[in-house]
């Protein structure tokens, strides 16, 4: 059978292996685009969320508390970038418990990542008047260092670039609201959202989701840059939290001049006081980044036959990040435990788990899983990834504080109606309130996940993941997550 026959197989039958191989489940929306395979729906579990039924083995199942810990246990390591001392323990954890579990082959496969360190960095900014203040700053993660750099402040606009060239610029850097339902009819979904959003409270009725990104995502400064500029002043111009310590770029990219980031507040007093006269800065920036060895942490599992279901997530963060992404590596690892501790037979296909390296350098521990494992993309019929279980945070006082409601769920599922359906039924079987069902290039060419690349080679996928308005910030911290869900998403 080819690949593509076998993908195609896939869509036929995926959502009979799941009902048999692990029993009943919530029957289908009769709004879905295609009919369900699945069998009536179960018992509900009080707290919500189904019965695990007669054909699952509950004995591998992780608990809260137990799910909860493994986060807590990585976010008290420390900060985890690429290659940092508590990246690696990360790691160490994360194969011992695949170890523990009974997984086979566990092994670690070595990727090449920057490890970028910064050290203290200052802004001091002279208005018109004379008056100097010093700014509360943030480096520009793998931007250039510098001892001192001092220039005359311009803002950059992107209609006339040329302005900024041989002087500093100070980007306005708004981070994007949307309108959370909106994603069920993006890319190449279906115009009607119908069975694509499971909100029965209506809480996306009034609601603007504020995403952790700018409009440019990563190339928030390259305009800037491109037109000659010679340090990036970054302004959090809407920011929630009002903070600066903002890790973006995350692509490992080396700029050539140095940048800080500011709050909304000093980009602010910036614009004012250039609307009086000239403003010049002094930009000094410790950082040093280096190439050091991470590793991705690989483990499987023999099934019924040999193609394969890849699980996976990333163990790096930009911070000690509780959401980013502890929690996904958590859900990994709840999977790993569950799927080893049932028979073979159980398994209906071979099985690996892969947490990898290096996602906040550009993915690099993706890269290097697909570029070594090319021969495999062809046998692989599912592709999970899972990360990021948030809580919605909102703005007290001036910090971030977390609220009891979910971030809008996002499951980036290929555009196999079948498979929709399964995991439409899956979503209401455990009552997985503010989910969506969103097409791989909903947000662009694909998900914008640790695992998203599986989709330009035709892998069939379904990948989770929340984008909270902090996900990049030190304020991802543990109260950020959403402990209820870790496990109606797990049995999920």
């Amino acid at each position: 059978m080819t690949a593509a026959d076998r993908r195609r197989f896939l869509g036929g039958v995926l959502a009979t292996t799941a009902a048999a191989a692990l029993g009943p489940a919530c029957s289908s929306d009769p709004r879905t685009t295609a009919p369900s395979t699945s069998t009536p729906s179960a018992t509900p579990t009080p707290g919500g969320g189904s019965s695990l039924g007669a054909g699952l083995d509950s004995a591998g199942l992780a608990d809260t508390s137990t799910i909860h810990g493994w986060i807590s246990r990585m976010v008290d390591r420390g900060i985890r970038r690429p290659g940092y001392p508590a990246d690696a323990e990360a790691e160490q954890q994360v194969a011992a418990a695949f170890r523990r579990f009974g997984l086979h082959d566990v092994h670690l496969e070595p990727v090449a990542v920057p490890r970028w360190e910064p050290g203290t960095a200052t802004l001091d900014a002279t208005g018109p008047s004379g008056e100097t203040r010093r700014l509360a700053c943030f480096p520009v993660p793998y931007a250039a260092a510098t001892t001192g750099t001092e220039a005359e402040l311009v803002a950059f606009d992107p209609a006339q670039p040329g302005a900024v060239a041989g002087r500093a610029a100070l980007v306005d850097a708004r981070v994007v609201r949307i309108a959370p339902a909106a994603l069920a009819t993006a890319g190449s979904a279906p115009a009607d959202p119908s069975g694509r959003v499971f909100d029965p409270d209506g809480t996306f009725a009034d609601e603007e989701q504020v995403l952790p990104h700018t409009a440019e995502r990563r190339r928030v400064f390259d305009g800037a840059i491109a037109a000659g500029a010679t340090a990036v002043i970054g302004s959090l111009v809407d920011y929630p939290g009002g903070g600066h310590e903002y890790f973006v770029p995350y692509d490992g990219e080396a700029r050539p001049v140095p940048g800080a980031w500011i709050s909304g507040a000093d980009g602010t007093w910036l614009h004012q006081q250039l609307g009086s006269g000239p403003v010049r800065i002094r930009l000094a920036v410790e950082a040093t980044t280096t190439t050091v060895t991470s590793h991705n942490v690989v483990g499987s599992l023999p099934g019924a036959d040999d193609d394969l279901v890849v699980i996976g997530s990333h163990h790096d963060g930009p911070w000690a990040s509780a959401v980013e992404d502890a929690s996904g590596t958590a859900l990994v690892l709840a999977q790993a435990r569950f799927w080893a501790a049932q028979p073979p037979d159980r398994r209906p296909h071979r099985m690996v788990f892969v947490v990898q390296a290096g996602h906040m350098c550009g993915g690099a521990g993706l890269e290097a899983y697909l570029a070594d494992h090319a021969d495999d993309l062809d046998r692989i019929v599912l592709q999970v990834h899972l990360e990021h279980v948030a809580l919605e945070a909102e703005e007290r006082d001036g910090r971030l504080v977390a609220t009891d409601r979910c971030t809008p769920r996002w499951f980036f599922t290929s555009r196999v109606e079948p498979l929709e359906a399964v995991v439409g039924d899956a979503i209401r079987a455990e009552g997985l309130t503010r989910s969506l069902i969103v097409a791989p290039d909903a947000l662009g060419e694909n998900p914008p996940t640790d695992g998203g690349q599986y989709h330009r080679h035709g892998v069939p996928l379904v990948q989770f993941l929340a984008a909270p308005s902090y996900l990049f910030d030190a304020a991802d911290t543990l109260d950020k997550v959403d402990t209820a869900s870790l496990v109606p998403l797990t049995r999920a």
